[in-house]
């Protein structure tokens, strides 16, 4: 019995142990978990948050083709310090076959950071395309061993390649394309480390704040067990919102068309530049603002500098003979022309040649004799035989007319000494004479040489737009557009159109319609014949303008042909504009815009009507 009662004690005895024993460890795990709860932890987030890098808007065609537009890059990058010496050469063959970059390249970049073991950017610049394949990749390596996990702060961390969101790299799709006009751009560093872009010149520049005007999209929101983003109503979805595009009034055909004529017309002709435009008189809209004179965006050279103003807007020259009908429009506004009325010539000094011809006409300005080019069969000259014939002694007869006032407001009133208002940065504004200048001597009511001289387009300096802008005064029935490049800008899936103002009337509808007739009379019978194209309404006047140089004139020429074409419906104002052609030698007289300029036009008109821009018509009667 004795015995039994000890065994019994012992049992119990067990049993209180082991219950202690047991307690003693709930009461362990309740305090560790309770100080485990309590105590600051570095426990990995149960949210994510991931941003969507947005870019710079595009510029688009009239015809919907993309000249230009943002590519999102990524940077390639490892750790050296986990990359395997062993399976380096597997890591290096690998990755240049998927980045396409030179194995030899990776290679010295590898050995030089094993020297300093540690954080490697193997590349800043890949493609969208190339970043998943090397995702992929990156999932590859880690199965393969390439990597091996470390010790840090007494855990193991495996970090193996890196693809991650680098910035944006601008593209030019058809490269030297629309250049100089669409600009160029310069990269930048953003406050996040992010790799941008901003417009130096062109379109880039002027419209820079809204094609970068961008929002990066962000996701946040609980981490599942594999770390994805799980979305509820706490999570956040901010859309990626790239920055606004640019639609152009230029189809990108007619463009290219261009370019092409201007290309073929540069090696023929010798010319430093050639720019041609075509704008639709009524609206301002410009269908095409092409140079010969063009570079790729994407890689400029030193050669390419010259080409990177936008010399219709920029580059400012003595006109010529294009002003004429400008001048001639002013004294008509006025009343001053009387019908019928004849002109002395100033060509009674020798006798004519065997086609009847008088000599070249000279006329006395100060201490200056200005001369014409055009012989005549008579003394007295009408208004037609000055315009068509361009006669120098003529315009400036009429321009005395107008006093010194009159003839400065009317010249700004066309936009000379103003800006045209063409949505491009840098626009220049050319340079005149004083009101006061133009005004000495009138009432004396004696011969003016500022007024003489900028008549006929010397002694004063524009810009190839400004000359457009004015020309579509005598197509619109008397009034101006402004030019413009950009038809609308979209953003977000919305459009927006700047509002297009009536434009200002300029000079009397009749005067417009009488300066018309001149200049269509021209092409018919004057310096602008080789222009002719059956079917469509044609005008427009030469201008051949030698270039002064350290304040004296060299044997150096621009040579011009402004105008316009209509086939009943479309009307259009044209400008070509050839810079130093050959004037010497063989071809010695391409530098006269009858052989450089209106060849050009003309072939400018027939891209047009091939184009379906124009259709010529047998009813068209141009107005004798």
């Amino acid at each position: 019995m004795s015995s039994k009662l000890n065994d019994n004690d012992n049992k119990i005895k067990k049993i209180v142990i082991l219950f202690f024993f047991i307690l003693f460890l709930i009461i362990i795990l309740i305090t560790s978990v309770y100080f485990t709860v309590n105590n600051e932890r570095d426990l990995p987030s149960l949210e994510s948050s991931k941003k969507e890098l947005s870019v710079r808007g595009e510029i688009i065609s009239a015809d919907n083709f993309k000249i230009t537009s943002s590519k999102k890059i990524y940077k390639a990058s490892i750790d050296s310090r986990y990359l395997d010496k062993n399976k380096k050469e597997l890591f290096i063959k690998l990755f240049s076959i998927y980045s396409n970059i030179p194995y030899e390249k990776i290679e010295e970049k590898i050995n030089e950071s094993f020297l300093k073991p540690g954080y490697l950017v193997l590349s800043y610049n890949i493609d969208s395309r190339t970043a998943k394949n090397l995702k992929e990749l990156g999932f590859k390596l880690r199965k393969l061993g390439v990597f091996k996990a470390r010790k840090v702060d007494g855990g193991r961390i495996l970090r193996g390649l890196s693809i991650v969101e680098s910035g944006e790299k601008r593209v030019y799709s058809y490269e030297d394309t629309l250049t100089p006009v669409v600009g160029y751009i310069r990269k930048y560093e953003s406050e996040n480390g992010k790799t941008k872009v901003k417009g130096i010149k062109g379109l880039e520049k002027k419209f820079n704040d809204l094609l970068n005007s961008s929002k990066d999209g962000v996701l946040s929101g609980n981490r599942d067990v594999l770390s994805y983003i799980s979305f509820n109503k706490d999570s956040t979805i901010k859309k990626r919102i790239d920055g606004a595009n640019l639609v152009l009034n230029i189809p990108l055909k007619l463009q290219k068309n261009n370019e092409s004529i201007l290309d073929r017309y540069k090696e023929k002709l010798g010319a430093e530049e050639i720019i041609v435009s075509i704008m639709d008189s009524k609206t301002g809209k410009i269908l095409s603002l092409a140079s010969s004179n063009r570079f790729n965006p994407e890689r400029i050279y030193q050669k390419d500098i010259p080409s990177l103003n936008v010399n219709a807007i920029e580059y400012q020259y003595e006109p010529g003979s294009v002003i004429k009908p400008v001048s001639i429009a002013l004294v008509m506004d006025k009343g001053r022309v009387k019908d019928n009325e004849l002109f002395f010539a100033y060509n009674t000094k020798g006798k004519p040649n065997k086609k009847g011809e008088y000599p070249k006409a000279r006329y006395k300005l100060d201490r200056f004799f200005i001369k014409d080019d055009h012989r005549f069969k008579k003394h007295y000259l009408t208004l037609d035989d000055i315009f068509i014939f361009s006669s120098n002694i003529g315009t400036l007869q009429l321009a005395q007319r107008l006093t010194g006032p009159e003839f400065f407001e009317g010249m700004k009133r066309f936009g000379f000494t103003r800006k045209t208002g063409i949505d491009l940065p840098y626009e220049k504004k050319g340079v005149m004479p004083k009101v006061w200048q133009f005004a000495a001597n009138d009432k004396e009511k004696e011969d003016n040489v500022f007024k003489a001289t900028v008549s006929y387009g010397q002694g004063m300096t524009s810009t190839f737009m400004q000359i457009m802008k004015a020309y579509s005064v005598f197509n619109n029935g008397g009034k101006t557009v402004t030019p413009r490049i950009v038809s609308h800008i979209e953003l977000d899936n919305e459009k927006f159109k700047k509002d297009v103002l009536e434009g200002e009337r300029i000079i009397k509808k009749s005067t417009a319609d009488e300066i018309k007739r001149l200049l269509i009379k021209t092409v018919q019978k004057g310096t602008g014949r080789a222009a002719q194209i059956d079917g469509l309404e044609i005008g427009g006047k030469t201008g051949t303008a030698q270039v002064a140089e350290g304040g004296k004139y060299v044997r150096k020429y621009i040579s011009s042909f402004f105008g316009f074409v209509n086939d009943g419906e479309s009307s259009y104002t044209i400008g070509v504009t050839v810079v130093d052609p050959i004037s010497r030698g063989k071809y010695w007289y391409y530098h006269y815009a009858a052989w450089s300029a209106v060849p050009v036009f003309k072939e400018t008109i027939n891209n047009l009507v091939k184009l379906n821009y124009l259709t010529p018509k047998k009813d068209i009667i141009s107005k004798n």
